[in-house]
């Protein structure tokens, strides 16, 4: 089992966490990204592709562990952010899809225009298969967790946790309101795609600034 906290580029490299680990090879490829201390910020609400490729070989089952924290907009009642993983290729401009890769999305629309994604709060998995093409492969909608959703709590950051077996296609997203971790929605990519490979992961945002640390 690889674990992989893949923002250990922006706790400064940890060296208890990270002594063995070289700094990953990074892009800020749209957007406005910037680090201040041990956190990376996307600075710009109004950036619809914002995104960061960041080099990180993936293969076989992995963990993705991180935190995100609402910094400003969604004004305009719409915002997401997400991560695409085993990514293939990185395309260092903005773009709708990320080569062929999985994207896992969290969202916020007040009038959603696409078929299948529920107003208000949800989740969705893309399968990109090109840097302009992206399908809707599940659509969740969390509006149950919209309560949650405080000044209070927004002020701190979100763990992230997903767990992938390249091999097998089953995913895990872990529900960040479990202390315990025990509860996670799940689903399982097409087959016809495994085993999953990549040398890239890029964190995206939509419409938001957000701010993102290491680990739980």
């Amino acid at each position: 089992m690889k674990r992989l906290i893949f923002l250990a580029l922006a706790a400064g490299l940890s060296v208890s966490l990270f002594a063995q680990v070289q700094l990953p090879e990074y892009h800020f490829a749209s957007g406005n990204w910037s680090f201040a201390g041990p956190r990376l910020y996307q600075n710009d609400a109004g950036a619809r592709l914002a995104k960061v490729n960041i080099r990180i070989p993936q293969n076989g089952p992995m963990i993705y562990d991180f935190n995100a924290r609402y910094e400003d907009g969604v004004q305009d009642g719409h915002g997401g952010f997400g991560i695409h993983i085993f990514t293939d290729s990185a395309y260092n401009g903005a773009s709708w899809g990320a080569g062929r890769s999985y994207l896992l999305w969290l969202n916020y629309d007040e009038a959603p225009i696409t078929k299948g994604i529920p107003r208000g709060f949800s989740a969705q998995v893309y399968r990109s298969v090109s840097n302009s093409q992206m399908d809707l492969i599940e659509s969740v909608d969390l509006n149950q967790y919209l309560p949650l959703l405080t000044w209070d709590n927004l002020s701190n950051p979100v763990p992230i946790r997903i767990w992938v077996n390249g091999d097998s296609g089953e995913v895990r997203v872990y529900d960040p309101s479990d202390p315990d971790l025990a509860n996670y929605f799940y689903f399982y990519i097409d087959r016809k795609d495994l085993p999953l490979k990549g040398n890239w992961v890029a964190l995206r945002t939509n419409g938001i600034k957000l701010s993102f640390g290491m680990g739980l």
